[in-house]
């Protein structure tokens, strides 16, 4: 796309206050692409500290300082309906779930992209760190060059349709270029600190959080010989491999971290051990609500991350009976009922689907 297409092109800029959409919106505008900046104004429990109104102003200087339109998209319902209520009902279910990987497909890929585009905008950009590249027609999905901050783990239930309208302006990038780009520049959000937590949430404490939906009740540690051995705030809230969150009673100086290994929903106990919970060889694990985000793969030799930040390890994905199945060619750690597994060739994201233990 030339210079002179580019500015007859509208880009609608998701600016969440933070440097990364801040830049993306910065190299759209030196591109010569017609930018607006839009807050994406989500759900915010009573009960918690609300900071909505703090973001959306830091991405109002940004847009000041940038000297662009800027709106403001209410996604407060598809926030609260498709990750907010997922979040909770997923929990009750007894399965833990990813409510970024909700939130990018329901409200930033979802309802900021019919808003921008029933107002007329081209494009849609976001400060994620991954690359769209297109060839023949064909969109197609690549980690971002950071490889510690990629975040196609959070994107595997795009499709064509939101590729094609979408742009990454910083996914080729590290974080340290970004920050240095926003400091020439004279960015507001230049030093800021990368956000942390839920999906326009931040922070959230998880027993805290589930306490306003279901009433949590106490309940013991277990070792693996079946001994009481310390107290926890609700099996519900727990999930195999953490290591935080429940309370040993006779800890001594040589105590080694320990790993919840199993969980019982019906006694309201969970089981620590030294070491966290390992997959057997020929583990096979079910997929459900799977996406391929072009066509479903022709090789079977794939490879899966099971949790954010985990190195992609080699797996083989077979279909039986209109199930996906992927089966680790090695030992892991025992991926997490609920959590996404995001299969991978190589740089691209080729899809993936929810984990179904």
């Amino acid at each position: 796309m030339n210079q002179s297409d580019k500015k007859q092109k509208t880009v609608f800029v998701g600016l969440s206050g933070g440097v990364d959409s801040s830049v993306a919106a910065l190299r759209l505008l030196k591109a010569g692409y017609q930018v607006v900046g839009v807050f994406i104004k989500v759900w915010q429990p009573d009960f918690l500290e609300c900071d909505w109104e703090t973001e959306r102003l830091d991405a109002m200087r940004v847009a000041a300082k940038l000297k662009i339109p800027f709106l403001t998209c209410d996604a407060e319902q598809d926030y609260k309906k498709e990750v907010g209520e997922y979040f909770v009902n997923e929990y009750l279910a007894g399965r833990t779930p990813n409510p970024d990987v909700m939130c990018n497909q329901h409200v930033k890929f979802g309802a900021f992209l019919r808003f921008a585009t029933e107002r007329g905008a081209d494009f849609i950009a976001t400060g994620h760190y991954a690359r769209v590249v297109e060839k023949n027609g064909k969109f197609t999905l690549l980690k971002g060059k950071d490889i510690n901050k990629d975040q196609t783990y959070f994107l595997w239930t795009l499709g064509q349709a939101e590729l094609s309208k979408t742009l990454f302006p910083v996914g080729d990038s590290d974080k340290e270029e970004i920050r240095k780009e926003a400091e020439e520049a004279g960015l507001p959000t230049a030093a800021k600190k990368d956000s942390q937590g839920i999906c326009f949430l931040g922070h959230v404490d998880i027993p805290e959080f589930l306490s306003h939906f279901t009433k949590l009740e106490d309940g013991v540690v277990l070792d693996e010989a079946g001994h009481q051995i310390g107290e926890h705030q609700g099996a519900l809230v727990y999930t195999l491999g953490q290591r935080h969150g429940f309370t040993i009673k006779s800890q001594h100086p040589e105590q080694k971290r320990l790993y919840v290994v199993k969980r019982d929903l019906d006694q309201n106990t969970i089981t620590v051990a030294e070491q966290p919970p390992l997959t057997e060889l020929k583990t096979t694990l079910s997929l459900t609500a799977v996406n391929w985000i072009q066509n479903e793969p022709t090789s079977n030799q794939l490879e899966a991350s099971f949790r954010y930040r985990q190195t992609p390890v080699p797996v083989t994905v077979t279909k039986v009976n209109d199930t996906w199945q992927v089966e680790p060619h090695s030992i892991i750690d025992k991926p997490v009922s609920g959590q996404s597994c995001v299969l991978y060739s190589g740089d691209e994201c080729v899809g993936g689907g929810i984990i179904k233990t």
